[in-house]
């Protein structure tokens, strides 16, 4: 009886996420068209934050540029002192379209202490979008590698009028290509959605609350009730800390898309191994003991299987066996969604380590004075000012 615990625990664990997490492992939170309401279509101001992004903000602006939205929309680009030629290529194409007077950018100012960098930019940008004659009603916050399909804006904004969110969001659907990005991409995707079930952050009457960062459409009034984006300056998992925020003041709403693609390349391991650890910490509170808990959590949830699959017999066999063929079957949905192998499922558990060992560098990296780093800033020491 005794030497079935574990194996029992493990199981339980995997028929829980299933069963008990408000089905994220479905992935069925999508960005279905939706009917607009009647009457004037609101008008929007994109925010776009952009520090050294002349390789991606280009493409990132036309696409906004060429929405088919009935109502007036302008774009800001807030050059976070970038050391490349950011603001020329935003400004190229905005020409290029011929829609130079639809596109605003802003030389940002010096970091001041207290803020990140991200939220820094996104400040300014706001700023100028309420010194405007007439204010947007709806602020789009997006990313310079964020790239969209012609209807999606006019999609985003009837979801958002339909269900009168204070702020909707879409989980940008990022680049898959490389071996790297095959591997564990869908994974982060995978964690994220375990982490802030879709479903439970759409409920009202659930405290969780998550948003994708690269595409956010907010009510600007909303915003300004929350605090505006003053209030979250420290946060390095921002567009949680906006959620957070925000569902205070109304529903929210978050998906998946095909329609809004990040062009952001992430070859290597290294590059995602950037890209973890960058935040990973700071979900963590910068806590020891919350690291080390998770670290046993993930050991048990999704190594155990595997070792008990392996190296156990009789019943404790079975059962890991069983819990690992759960596990690959949760991961089925969004290995569809990303269009890759379901034979990736069987790995998740090498995936997962691996995850682990980016989450313990992280600490590492905060520990050196580099945490949260991001084009030549380490930011994660601001978060400490709360």
């Amino acid at each position: 009886m005794t030497n079935d615990l574990i194996p029992s625990m493990v199981l339980a664990i995997w028929l829980y996420l299933l069963a008990g997490r408000g089905a994220f492992w479905l992935a069925g939170e999508r960005d279905d068209e939706v009917a607009a309401g009647e009457g004037v279509w609101p008008s929007i101001t994109a925010v776009i934050p952009a520090r050294d992004e002349a390789e991606c903000v280009g493409e990132t602006v036309a696409s906004l540029l060429r929405q088919n939205c009935p109502g007036e929309f302008t774009v800001i680009v807030v050059d976070d002192q970038s050391r490349d030629a950011t603001a020329q290529v935003a400004r190229d194409a905005a020409a290029t379209l011929g829609a130079a007077d639809r596109l605003t950018v802003l030389s940002g100012r010096a970091l001041p202490v207290g803020w990140t960098g991200k939220l820094w930019a996104q400040q300014q940008g706001v700023e100028a979008a309420e010194a405007h004659l007439q204010p947007p009603a709806y602020i789009l916050f997006t990313d310079a590698d964020i790239v969209y399909a012609p209807d999606e804006l006019r999609k985003l904004t009837a979801r958002a009028q339909s269900g009168s969110y204070v702020l909707t969001s879409l989980m940008a659907k990022l680049r898959c290509e490389s071996l790297a990005e095959r591997m564990f991409i869908p994974a982060f995707i995978f964690f994220f959605q375990m982490l802030y079930p879709f479903a439970w952050a759409n409920d009202p009457r659930r405290a969780t609350a998550a948003a994708a960062g690269g595409c956010m459409l907010v009510r600007r009034d909303a915003l300004a009730r929350a605090g505006g984006m003053a209030s979250i300056r420290t946060a390095l998992i921002d567009d949680c800390a906006l959620a957070k925020r925000l569902k205070a003041h109304g529903p929210i709403w978050i998906g998946l898309t095909d329609g809004v693609r990040s062009v952001r390349a992430y070859p290597a391991l290294e590059d995602i191994r950037r890209m973890v650890s960058r935040t990973a910490y700071a979900q963590l509170r910068y806590s020891p003991l919350l690291l080390a808990g998770t670290v046993l959590g993930l050991a048990i949830t999704y190594l155990a299987p595997v070792l008990l699959a392996v190296f156990a017999g009789g019943t404790a066999r079975l059962l890991g066996i069983a819990a690992w063929l759960l596990m690959a079957l949760a991961f089925q949905p969004i290995l569809r969604f990303y269009r890759v192998s379901p034979l990736w499922g069987l790995a998740l558990p090498a995936i997962a380590a691996i995850y682990m060992a980016f989450t313990v560098d992280s600490a590492y990296q905060h520990a050196r004075g580099r945490g949260g780093m991001w084009k030549g800033r380490a930011q994660a020491n601001v978060s400490e000012l709360q």
